[in-house]
Formats: structure tokens, C-alpha cells, sequence
């Protein structure tokens, strides 16, 4: 195979032109998404079903769950770990929609961060895996056409710093009341019945899906079925769970007129603004009492998909001033997805204003900043996450401990460099060489203390270990997340 062709007679797996292999995916999807933004969904079915056909399809389904997944390694109840090049070539040829039946799942149980509980995954065997995959290819195109603008959450181009974006743009001309609320148990307690009947795809899909959502779990050897909900580490399970909340944002806020006259006044955009990022989703709007109605009207909708929201996560608050409930105090500001987002009343010259063309007159002063920062909770966890590297390196070389302490706090201040961090990260950044401080203390027993600090701390750990440069990426230059992955 000089040139890496690929044919059903694959003979090597190491010399496969993948760049041609995702090209000629990606085409295909393409074709399907731009047939269901036309109207046209027959052809758009018709094109999935040549998809799931496609030899290209399924050598890049198997590469995903095979050495591009992080969980690849994890086995199911057949207890394969992993899969050599010839029986991934192998794996290809048995891909197929005709006699295929899904395997019970595999429970593990893994702790919650920062929780006594433990959260229970299912874990398919790796043909299952890669046949989800394979599915999932032709679904998601299908369904990326139709999905709401303000839905992120486990979705090909959009990210948390798309939905933090949206939120930042819509409270920071003028400030809001929030519902902050979460959906409890979203991913286990979805209605089977209603997940099948909104699945708009061709039988034999359809049949498959069934199969993944009933198959049940072996936990220590014991079987129990499955009446609800879809597989936490299942390929295909965000994109089902995505699936079955389409519609709530677009239900809920067509219940509300786009304007609304009041003393002579028009006031625009009076619909509330709903983000959702996976089971997490935030509403904002001017007026308490439309909170309190959507609060209702959501509770509602999620009833017929078998879901709730959970009280101990829902919380109503206002982006700038505290506010009493029930004679209990709210502070300003909320967290979500891991930023704390707030807006801080300022003076005049640090203000935000608004108003667009207005004629060479001064714009309107609104006496407030909206900033998004990393949250409390966060910090903590990102401080305990050190300790526990430090306190596990205790007696390994320098050069070992900056190798392991440097991804983690590379991973953190990347995810929270476009919010205003500078005085945290500075913060960040003394904390983190006392903690090095007296890692270097507890190795030498407290001898030369001073001497010592001067030589291995400053000229040593604290140069090594990566601090990013302190840059405050403005939130509103970002994009608001609303292109479409599959338009070329």
C-alpha cells in the first residue's frame, strides 16, 4: 500500500492516509447537515444510512474509541482493554447494522470530586463502543442542523467559553435576576419512550439505540436492567441527553412576547435568555417575576422527559445587588461552569456604558462592571490538587515534582485566561511558592533555611513551573459560539 489507499482489505493499520479518511467523513456530513438546514430530511436519512455504510466511517469510529479516547483503556465485561492494529482491521469488517446486539455494561464506580459519594459508569465493551461511534457520526450532523443556539454543552466548536461568552454579552449593558439551576440526575433518569419517540432517524438506527439504552449492568456479577436513563460513559450518551432536552429553551421563551409596552415605552428583547450547558442551564431576565414563571414552566417541561431540577443546585439571585427571599439574603453574582460571574458598581470613569449611535452625544454611564472570575470553589480545589502532588512527591527530585505540578497549572490558568484572573493568577503565584517554600523546608529539616530557600526556590522551582503571562482577555471580543461546525 505505497499510497495508503483504503479498501475492505485494509492489510495494515499503520498505513492508513487518515487526513483522507476525515475528509471524505467529514464531506458526507456535511451533505447531511446542509439537507436538514434545507428541509429536505429525507435525503438527510438517506445520506446516513451511507454513512454507516462507509469503510471510511468505521476505520475513523474505531481509531476514536481505540487510541484517541481517553477511557480507551478501560474494559467492559469482556474485559478487553485494548485492541492490537490487526484486530482493529478486523473490527472493521464486523461493524455492521444487520444482526448487530449490544453487551450489558460494565459498572464502575469512581468518587465524586470533593464528595463522600460515588458516581456509577457504564462501561460498554470496546465493539460497542465503536459501533456508538459509528452512529454517533451520522446522528450528530443530523441533529447539530436543529439544536438551539444557546445549547453547548457536548457539542463539535462550542466550548464553556462560549456559553460564559453568551451570558457576559446579555449582563453587561444592564443587569438581570438569575435562575441558576441544575437537572438531577439528568443522564439516569431520562424516559426511554420519549428519547425513542424524538429520535428522528431510520428504523434500523433507531433499533440500536433501543438495544444500547435497555442492554443493563453487571456490577460484581449481578445483572440489573435498565428501565431509564442512558450510559454515563457511553459514546453516544451526550449527544442522546442533548437530544432529549432539545426544544426546552425555544418552548419556554415563545411563552413570552419579543417586546413589551409599558408607560408609552417600548422595551425590546423582553423574552428571558436561556444557556444551558449540558444538565446545567442559567436564565436571565430583568424582572423577578418572569424568573419565578420560567422556574414553573421548566419544572413542567422536564416532567414528560422523566426529569426534575434538583432544589439543593437552584438558586435565584440578581447580577449586581444582594436580594432578599423568603427573608433569606442572596449575594450578587452566581457561579457556573466553573466561573464566578458578577457585576461590581464602579464610578463613572471605570463604567460600562451603552447605547449605540447616538448622534455625537455622550453614551449613558450604566455605574457598573461585569467581570467573570474564577470561582471560589474552584480555587480551593485547584490548591488541594497541588497539595496532594506536593505531599505525594515529598522525596522525589525537583525536576520530577515541576514535571508533575506543570500540567496542572498549565490546564487551570488556560481554562480561566480569557476571565478578569490577573489578580488571582498573581495570588495563585505567591501561594504556590510558599507551598515550595516548605517543601523545600521539610527536605533539608529546617538546616540553612535561608540559604537554602534562596538557592533551590529562586533560581529553581519557582522559574521552572508555569505561570502564564497575567493577560485579561475581554469576554465580549470572544464569538458567541454560534457557528456551524459542518459548514465548510
Amino acid at each position: 500500500m505505497s499510497n495508503a489507499s483504503i479498501t475492505k482489505t485494509t492489510p495494515e493499520w499503520n498505513t492508513i492516509n487518515w487526513g483522507k479518511v476525515q475528509r471524505k467523513v467529514f464531506k458526507l456530513q456535511k451533505r447531511i447537515f446542509q439537507a436538514v438546514k434545507s428541509g429536505n430530511k429525507v435525503k438527510a436519512k438517506k445520506l446516513q444510512k451511507l454513512l454507516l455504510k462507509s469503510h471510511y466511517a468505521k476505520l475513523l469510529a474505531i481509531r476514536k474509541v481505540t487510541q484517541d479516547n481517553q477511557g480507551k483503556k478501560t474494559a467492559g465485561i469482556d474485559g478487553i482493554k485494548a485492541l492490537r492494529p490487526n484486530q482493529r482491521v478486523k473490527l472493521v469488517n464486523e461493524l455492521t447494522l444487520k444482526g448487530y446486539k449490544a453487551k450489558a455494561l460494565r459498572r464502575v464506580w469512581i468518587p465524586k470530586p470533593g464528595r463522600d459519594e460515588k458516581r456509577g459508569l457504564g462501561i460498554p465493551t470496546m465493539k460497542d463502543r465503536a459501533m456508538q461511534a459509528l452512529v454517533k457520526s451520522a446522528l450528530e450532523p443530523y441533529w447539530e442542523a436543529q439544536f438551539e443556539e444557546t445549547s453547548y454543552g457536548f457539542r463539535p466548536g462550542r466550548s464553556t467559553h462560549d456559553a460564559i461568552s453568551r451570558i457576559h454579552t446579555t449582563i453587561n449593558k444592564k443587569a438581570r435576576y438569575v435562575l441558576d439551576a441544575d437537572i438531577a440526575k439528568c443522564f439516569d433518569k431520562i424516559n426511554h419512550d420519549y428519547l425513542l419517540s424524538k429520535v428522528d432517524c431510520p428504523y434500523n438506527i433507531k433499533r440500536i439505540i433501543k438495544q444500547w439504552l435497555k442492554c443493563g449492568v453487571m456490577d460484581n456479577g449481578v445483572f440489573e436492567g435498565t428501565k431509564t436513563g442512558t450510559p454515563q460513559d457511553g459514546v453516544i450518551s451526550p449527544l442522546l441527553a442533548n437530544i432529549a432536552l432539545h426544544g426546552m429553551i425555544n418552548d419556554i421563551t415563545t411563552k413570552f412576547p419579543r417586546f413589551k409596552y409599558r408607560n408609552g415605552k417600548t422595551e425590546h428583547n423582553y423574552r428571558p435568555v436561556i444557556v444551558r450547558y449540558a444538565d446545567d442551564f442559567v436564565v436571565l431576565h430583568r424582572e423577578y417575576e418572569i424568573i419565578l414563571q420560567c422556574k414553573e414552566l421548566i419544572a413542567q417541561w422536564l416532567e414528560k422527559v422523566g426529569l426534575e431540577i434538583k432544589p439543593s443546585k437552584t438558586r435565584i439571585c440578581h447580577t449586581l445587588n444582594d436580594i432578599k427571599i423568603d427573608g433569606k439574603t442572596e449575594k450578587a453574582g452566581f457561579d457556573f461552569l466553573g466561573f464566578n460571574i458578577r457585576s461590581y458598581p464602579v464610578g463613572k470613569h471605570k463604567s460600562g456604558s451603552r447605547g449605540g449611535n447616538t448622534g455625537g452625544r455622550t453614551r449613558e454611564k450604566i455605574g457598573f462592571i461585569t467581570l467573570t472570575k474564577p470561582s471560589k470553589k474552584e480555587i480551593l480545589a485547584h490548591h488541594e490538587a497541588i497539595k496532594e502532588v506536593i505531599k505525594a512527591n515529598r522525596n522525589a527530585p525537583q525536576s520530577a515534582l515541576i514535571n508533575r505540578l506543570n500540567p496542572i497549572i498549565r490546564g487551570w490558568c488556560n481554562y480561566y485566561r480569557t476571565a478578569a484572573s490577573s489578580e488571582i493568577f498573581s495570588s495563585e503565584d505567591h501561594i504556590l511558592w510558599r507551598m515550595l517554600r516548605a517543601w523545600t523546608v521539610s527536605r533539608k529539616k529546617g538546616k540553612h533555611q535561608y540559604k537554602i530557600l534562596s538557592v533551590n526556590i529562586s533560581q529553581t522551582e519557582k522559574r521552572k513551573v508555569d505561570i502564564p503571562k497575567r493577560e485579561i482577555c475581554p469576554l465580549q471580543s470572544r464569538r458567541n459560539g454560534n457557528n456551524e461546525t459542518y459548514i465548510g
